[in-house]
């Protein structure tokens, strides 16, 4: 078990951590009860503080592990007791850092969220029933959206300019003032087709001369980031869909795994969405995966049966 000096340092520590860091009584609680923990392990391997050696903080995290804590939160008490022994080097309690040839446990990357089909059937079908002008605003940034996977800086701040003369192709200027040209679908080009005579008719005289495909009163000139969100959160109340899982970065998302989900080849998918590396699209692929495995989990007759 722990014994007082290691109690000593543990005290210090945190003490430091109040008067040179600032921690919050939230803070300093989580930090007392993880190295608790971590001194308790160590001490019922016959070490202390100033003893522990890499093999028993690697074995601290393998008893975490079998405890069924998730990577994350081991990492986070590694990181827990990296400092408290960086605390112990600097004050000179030992000469080495034993967490130093410790790896962290592997994260992994989060799978990005996607929404089905029917959902975002559901979302255009909703905005194409919001009437007037700002229906038929909404209904052609959904559209060009799911049509094209833009990022949602790229597509409140198109320009007229940006599309070709027959409307099929659109121009977007990316990450690093990278330019690609995304082809657009027929429901995104009859939503533009349709919204276009209601922007002349809102600007008058000045639609020639602002920019802007979807210009708003904003400083931008143009709609904003937060101000399509929200109309968007809106729609998914209207569309019977729960605001806060549908945002237009999911939206992005739906549009490469439902285009990888019907074929389309990841090259161009990348090309689309404007990522510089083929890996940053490859995580859809992952979304495939585990959709397929939970349709077998959940449909297949022998998915409950174990032979």
């Amino acid at each position: 078990m722990t014994t007082t000096k290691e109690f000593r340092h543990l005290g210090a520590f945190l003490e430091m951590m109040v008067a040179e860091r600032g921690a919050s009584k939230n803070t300093y609680d989580a930090y007392h009860r993880d190295l608790s923990r971590y001194l308790e392990f160590v001490g019922n391997a016959g070490q202390d503080g100033e003893t522990a050696s890499p093999e028993t903080v690697r074995g601290f995290l393998a008893d975490l592990a079998a405890d069924g804590l998730a990577a994350r939160t081991q990492a986070r008490k590694l990181s827990a007791v990296r400092q408290f022994h960086g605390f112990l080097l600097l004050e000179g309690y030992r000469a080495d850092d034993p967490t130093s040839t410790v790896d962290a446990p592997r994260l992994g990357r989060p799978l990005p969220k996607v929404l089905q089909f029917e959902e975002v059937g559901a979302l255009l079908a909703a905005a194409a029933e919001v009437e007037g002008w700002r229906g038929a605003r909404m209904s052609a940034l959904l559209e060009i959206l799911y049509a094209t996977g833009l990022r949602v800086s790229e597509l409140v701040g198109l320009r007229l300019s940006s599309l070709s003369r027959d409307g099929r192709i659109v121009t977007v200027r990316g990450k690093g003032g990278k330019e690609r040209l995304v082809p657009l679908g027929e429901e995104a080009l009859r939503a533009i087709e349709n919204w276009l005579p209601l922007r002349a008719a809102l600007l008058g005289k000045k639609s020639r001369t602002v920019p802007w495909l979807f210009p708003s009163r904003a400083a931008e000139g143009h709609v904003t980031r937060d101000g399509f969100a929200k109309q968007l959160r809106e729609i998914a109340l209207a569309a019977g869909l729960d605001p806060t899982k549908v945002s237009p970065h999911v939206l992005r998302h739906a549009f490469a795994t439902h285009l990888l989900a019907n074929g389309a080849d990841l090259r161009s998918v990348q090309q689309m969405l404007g990522h510089s590396d083929i890996s940053t699209t490859q995580i859809y692929t992952h979304v495939l995966d585990q959709r397929l495995k939970s349709l077998v989990q959940d449909v297949h007759p022998l998915s409950g049966i174990r032979i």
